[in-house]
């Protein structure tokens, strides 16, 4: 195989990883009804003066299904981390008893499901986008080949078109699971 044509499908493939591992990540915000420190992942603090991420400044646990509790490292930030709790915009109501801030989850409504669900959707299409997106970079590249012969440019493009197919599949794969988790109450 033409040197140039590897290169340009190993960058495809790379390219189509990251908008998979996009939506991976992008799906861990999206809560499905069970409390997961990832749902404080976008918290950030003021911590003397600078933004910085919840998770640097505290520990964040679990201890059921429905209970978030968040321990700083420094007494006095309860305030700020309850402060950046509320500016995350999460729907959460922090309660601070002195020592750590107790975060309850409230269990989904329906209405709020299918939006949640509509949310992984818009996710997946953004994924899907991406991944087209590199094909569409890879096609182009090929075309301006010039040390490549029709064949092995077909070739290619036909290797290209598979590797689409097979990350799509696997975007809607992540969806339709994140939508069993989502729905499931």
């Amino acid at each position: 195989m033409n040197e140039d044509i590897k290169f340009i499908l190993d960058s495809t493939k790379e390219s189509m990883d990251s908008a998979i591992k996009h939506l991976e990540k992008q799906f861990v915000n999206i809560r499905a009804g069970k409390a997961s420190p990832s749902m404080l992942g976008s918290v950030m603090v003021d911590y003397y003066g600078s933004k910085t991420p919840l998770s640097q400044v505290a520990n964040v646990n679990t201890p059921d299904g429905r209970t978030i509790t968040v321990q700083p490292w420094e007494k006095g930030m309860l305030q700020e981390i309850e402060r950046g709790i509320m500016h995350a915009n999460l729907g959460f109501n922090p309660m601070n008893n002195g020592e750590t801030i107790i975060i309850n989850v409230p269990p989904l409504t329906e209405e709020r499901r299918k939006t949640l669900s509509k949310q992984a959707k818009a996710e997946t299409e953004d994924a899907k986008i991406g991944i087209r997106s590199a094909r569409k970079d890879a096609n182009n590249e090929i075309k301006d080949l010039e040390d490549a012969s029709e064949d092995q440019q077909k070739n290619a493009e036909i290797d290209v078109q598979q590797m689409t197919d097979k990350y799509v599949k696997k975007a809607d794969d992540l969806y339709d699971v994140k939508e069993k988790e989502i729905m499931t109450v």
